[in-house]
């Protein structure tokens, strides 16, 4: 059985060895046949607390770590601009 993979934005970061990963799914109306979008938000496994706010990544499933956490990060795809983080 193949694992299933999502690419997403980190929404969140605030927790320990967690981050909140959007991944937005785009399809056509079965009637209407506009492009919709939706976003669902998954709580990811992340272990040395590398991800941060805006990272592009890369989760997969996983067996339960917790209540809500069914998902762990492969890879990061996109680091964010780190200019960014010091223009504050």
């Amino acid at each position: 059985m193949a694992l299933k993979e999502r690419i997403g934005t980190v929404v969140s970061d605030k927790m320990d060895k967690t981050v909140v990963v959007a991944v937005i799914n785009r399809y056509p109306h079965p009637t209407y046949k506009k492009i919709v979008s939706r976003t669902t938000r998954y709580k990811a496994h992340d272990p040395d607390n590398t991800c941060v706010l805006g990272d592009r990544v890369k989760i997969r499933e996983t067996r339960p770590l917790s209540a809500h956490k069914r998902w762990a990060i492969e890879e990061i795809i996109n680091k964010k601009n780190q200019t960014e983080e010091v223009k504050k």
